[in-house]
């Protein structure tokens, strides 16, 4: 009898808050392309004699993502010393918080698309929060050759460790988490959220056991993980390697596991530490953390309406898809832009829906650009909609136009002013036109008139390029079937 297996996953992500300096010092927090060793102080490489002082930008950045977790933010929390040896952790502790965390509870809604390959329907996994602290970075080694070099640029760098329950089932959910997660972070603006620059790192907890079993049995903790399909491919050769020992009779051992991501293989770095390991005590140069009630208040006045809710507003009131609401909410600045230029409208969102999906995102990503850094402002892009409504212009001319406004920060009905691009719809003018190109394609008349009518879509090709793409289509077609069909 083939047993069925699932697995059970908990992630540890690491969040770097994008403060300017450090947790308890004032060097710049980030270096990511800074010189080594250029970025450091006495009380972030851990002098004797030296004292932290808490940046408070890095509590209330924690405090947001806490709140939009739906976590239980603690009015009262502790630092503690995490005891430990390596040679990117120059004092021999990191400073952290153990059992009394800046957050604890909360959840995120992941949406988990559907899959031809399982044949699964879409669904939402609900991913509780174990806890949610404030931590500092260690630094970092590099290996070359025989040697290993130590950069403490990183040291003491603001992070927010947040540990889930083990509430996901597959290698898949688990991407769709950080892909939620990494989205939420750059919608509040407290991290950029870049796992290959290590802004957003994750340790994965993998265990197997029997479908329809609730028991947890013996994980092992995967590392060394730098992009979310990194993270997938881990964990899939992590849960295929567990059912293989367990038929082999054999047990699943504790172990960190480090992610060769060249090679696509884990291996073993250790077993895995234990939480009394670490000798946890609490930091003695640190008073504890007060969140008083009127310090949240001020907090939570900065956070916005979050993207899943805004994403299920758009649906109702705008009426488009879900495809498309899902796109638009991608980032904050491109939903803002969205919703604006949509009231500016005041018509079908859906067609604001299509010009930013289909052309106005991609001018802009070729460009490099944010949306608040275009030219092509929602005013701008509301009156190009308009003018195409309008019939002043047809979609070509306008698809050309977006670009032209984008250039050179002028208004559309100004250019099509300037440029002459308005449509032609004088009868007369486009009939001239016709009888012009139907006198040059004797050989294309007869085969129309023998039957062949989808050359009526070459006959207002060759009429449009003609007039430089300006001959009202409508007008064009049935000028030319009156010809034609004499």
């Amino acid at each position: 009898m083939t047993i069925a297996y699932e697995a059970v996953i908990g992630l540890e992500t690491h969040i770097q808050l994008n403060t300017l300096t450090k947790i308890f010092c004032s060097c710049k927090a980030d270096s990511w392309e800074d010189e080594p060793n250029t970025n450091i102080c006495p009380v972030c490489t851990g002098l004797p004699g030296v004292l932290p002082v808490l940046n408070e930008k890095v509590v209330e950045k924690a405090v947001l993502l806490a709140a939009a977790m739906q976590a239980n933010i603690q009015d009262l929390s502790f630092f503690d010393r995490k005891n430990y040896f390596y040679p990117d952790l120059p004092k021999g502790y990191q400073i952290s918080q153990y059992d009394h965390s800046l957050a604890t509870g909360g959840f995120l809604d992941v949406p988990v698309p559907a899959s031809s390959d399982t044949g699964s329907d879409a669904y939402v996994r609900q991913v509780r929060i174990h806890k949610l602290h404030i931590e500092e970075d260690a630094g970092k080694t590099k290996k070359e050759k025989d040697r290993r070099y130590v950069d403490f640029n990183r040291c003491g760098v603001p992070l927010v460790e947040m540990v889930t329950e083990p509430d996901l089932r597959s290698a898949e959910e688990a991407g769709q988490y950080l892909i939620r997660l990494r989205q939420l972070l750059r919608w509040l603006g407290i991290s950029e959220a870049d796992m290959e620059k290590g802004n957003l790192r994750c340790d994965a907890n993998v265990s197997i056991r029997e479908k329809g079993s609730t028991v947890l049995n013996t994980k092992t903790e995967i590392k060394n993980v730098n992009s979310i399909d990194a993270v997938k491919d881990a964990i899939r050769k992590e849960i295929e390697r567990q059912i293989k020992e367990v038929e082999k009779g054999n047990t699943i051992k504790p172990w960190t596991l480090d992610w060769d991501d060249n090679a696509g293989v884990l291996r073993m770095m250790r077993s895995k530490e234990t939480e009394a390991d670490y000798r946890y005590f609490h930091e003695p140069d640190l008073l504890p953390l007060v969140i008083s009630p009127a310090w949240q208040a001020r907090i939570l006045e900065g956070l916005p309406e979050l993207p899943l809710a805004r994403r299920k507003r758009f649906m109702e009131e705008f009426k488009i898809p879900e495809y498309d609401a899902d796109i638009l909410t991608t980032e904050r600045d491109l939903a803002d832009y969205f919703e604006e230029t949509a009231r500016l409208y005041g018509g079908d969102a859906k067609k604001i829906s299509n010009w930013l999906m289909n052309d106005v995102l991609r001018m802009r990503n070729d460009l490099g650009k944010s949306m608040q850094e275009l030219n092509l402002t929602p005013a701008y892009l509301t009156e190009l909609v308009k003018l195409t409504d309008d019939g002043k212009i047809n979609s070509t001319i306008a698809k050309h136009l977006l670009q032209k406004v984008q250039e050179s920060g002028k208004a559309p009905y100004t250019l099509v002013e300037e440029l002459g691009l308005a449509v032609v719809s004088d009868d007369g003018a486009i009939r001239s036109v016709c009888e012009k190109i139907i006198a040059a394609n004797p050989a294309e008349v007869q085969s129309y008139r023998d039957g062949k009518q989808s050359l009526m879509g070459w006959f207002v090709g060759q009429v449009m390029r003609e007039m430089r793409g300006k001959a009202d289509p409508q007008i064009t077609q049935r000028v030319l079937k009156e010809i034609l069909d004499k």
